[in-house]
């Protein structure tokens, strides 16, 4: 429990000298920048700025420690784009200089942060801190259930066009000849992934924005033109994985990519899923994994199998995947995707998954 340790002790100090000081320099803070810089504190973007930094060659880039906390504040408030933050900040004194501006003339523009939004996204930024900050705060602590689902990602942008299939040379009418075998089918992506890494399975997964459909809960079929998205999340709420496909893929087709990620930053006993999950390589993962796969069972046409009593309590607990979704949708980002293509895509939706998982993180302790 060292890493939980460690955050009380760290949201302590937070308390009890860390708020006092900033009261004392800028003024009596509310709730929202208490916990902005909570956040901050949590996250500890200023380990990850390495790469970043100014190395003699042209002119000296904007701070850009300061624009990563602003694009954290950016999805902490849920602004909708990078001008309604620029505004916030270049009217609120207490969130400028918290982000690390002094002065007015000293925030950049919005070219600017369009510039340095690019590199964290190419760079993946927003994705290292939150693993490092995983690690380092639940990396020693035991994890119930990681409750796995997919949601829609609304893009404003057209999508790919895909490309015709080629023709194939029409096949043989008849019986086959006597002696001659049958060749063994093509392995599916699902068994192929079981005997690939996570960066081959990574890279064989689609990019390109298209057309997806999905029944909501309501059991009505909804379609939409972006990206989906791919979370696992534990018990707490905490958003543990996540990845970005088109829209079009199945949600089944990320589960084992998931599985490896989750794998290498916490320790859990039951994967939980629905039964768009129900496959058989995918339980396969789970058994080496070591876990317990507790997937909703899909009959394809015949008889559904339920759970136990046992099962179904256990089950009940992926309702957390459910609430991650909402909350990214409704408080942090989720419904305003302003930036095209995948890379971009997925940096501005994992700001937003950083922030819930750092809140998440924090109720822990508080």
């Amino acid at each position: 429990m060292n890493g939980l340790a460690n955050l009380g002790n760290l949201w302590q100090s937070i308390q009890t000298w860390l708020f006092p000081v900033l009261e004392d320099e800028l003024g009596e803070l509310d709730d929202k920048h208490k916990q902005f810089v909570a956040l901050c504190e949590t996250c500890t973007p200023h380990e990850h700025m390495a790469g970043y930094r100014w190395v003699g060659n042209g002119c000296p880039p904007s701070d850009r420690l300061a624009l990563c906390k602003a694009f954290i504040a950016k999805a902490g408030w849920d602004f909708p784009t990078t001008r309604a933050l620029i505004d916030r900040v270049r009217h609120s004194p207490v969130l400028r200089r918290l982000c690390g501006w002094e002065a007015v003339s000293d925030i950049p523009s919005e070219a600017t942060f369009s510039r340095a939004f690019a590199d964290f996204a190419q760079g993946q930024l927003p994705q290292r801190i939150h693993e490092a900050m995983l690690k380092q705060c639940y990396g020693d602590k035991l994890a119930g259930h990681v409750s796995r689902d997919g949601t829609a990602i609304h893009a404003r942008e057209k999508a790919v066009k895909k490309a015709t299939p080629a023709e194939t040379a029409p096949k043989k009418r008849g019986r086959r000849p006597k002696g001659e075998l049958c060749p063994p089918p093509e392995p599916t992506r699902l068994q192929q992934q079981l005997t690939r890494s996570l960066e081959e399975n990574l890279a064989d997964l689609p990019q390109a924005c298209d057309y997806g459909c999905k029944k909501n809960s309501q059991g009505k079929v909804e379609c939409w033109c972006g990206f989906k998205l791919h979370i696992d999340s534990i018990d707490g709420d905490i958003p543990v994985s996540w990845l970005v496909t088109s829209a079009s893929m199945h949600d089944s087709q990320a589960a084992i990519p998931l599985a490896q990620m989750s794998a290498g930053r916490i320790t859990s006993l039951y994967d939980l899923a629905d039964a768009a999950y129900d496959a058989a390589p995918i339980r396969e993962m789970s058994a080496r994994l070591g876990h317990v796969a507790i997937i909703d069972h899909n009959p394809r046409g015949g008889e559904k199998h339920e759970f136990t009593p046992a099962e179904a309590v256990r089950y009940r607990e992926r309702s957390t995947a459910e609430r991650v979704n909402s909350h990214l949708h409704d408080n942090h980002g989720g419904r305003h995707v302003r930036v095209r293509g995948l890379v971009k895509v997925a940096a501005h939706l994992s700001f937003g998954m950083l922030v819930i998982a750092a809140e998440q993180v924090l109720k822990l302790v508080c």
